[in-house]
């Protein structure tokens, strides 16, 4: 593959909702293809990360999966079906349920987490292969000003 060298005033002049979109779309991607790799969806670790008192839950206490879609709004994708993601889950010996229906994650699954998590740095790795870590800085910078510009939340 070549790349084409783009004049910097004709990639001013490109619009940055086309790119940060197309760029969302390829990163989401990639990471969900090297999860996957490893045996695991994007989903699930999600589902283990937020049951894991050892990461995001603040208690460890279980939650339902209404309760686990809500507290995940703002990174599921519409196609992630967190039932389904769950039954493997539970398949696996990873996560219980209660009769409440609340999710808890086990020792094995809080394990698992640790396992999972460990091959998020080498995804990364990936992702910024030849971008100083000062210019992605900079990237960030720029879009959470164009976000601030529009009005749009920046935390």
């Amino acid at each position: 593959m070549t790349t084409q060298h783009v004049p910097d005033a004709e990639l001013a002049a490109q619009p940055a909702a086309y790119w940060t979109g197309v760029a969302y779309e390829a990163l989401i991607a990639f990471t969900r293809a090297r999860q996957a790799e490893f045996g695991f969806t994007q989903p699930q670790f999600w589902l283990l990360r937020n049951l894991s008192k050892n990461d995001i839950s603040p208690d460890g206490h279980g939650m339902t999966v209404p309760e686990l879609e809500h507290a995940m709004r703002t990174y599921l994708r519409p196609e992630d079906d967190l039932v389904a993601e769950a039954d493997v889950l539970l398949e696996r010996g990873w996560l219980t349920r209660d009769d409440a229906n609340r999710l808890w994650i086990t020792e094995a699954g809080d394990e698992a987490r640790a396992d999972l998590k460990k091959h998020a740095p080498a995804i990364r790795d990936q992702i910024h292969k030849g971008i100083d870590d000062s210019d992605y800085v900079t990237a960030l910078k720029v879009l959470r000003q164009m976000i601030r510009n529009t009005g749009g939340p920046t935390a």
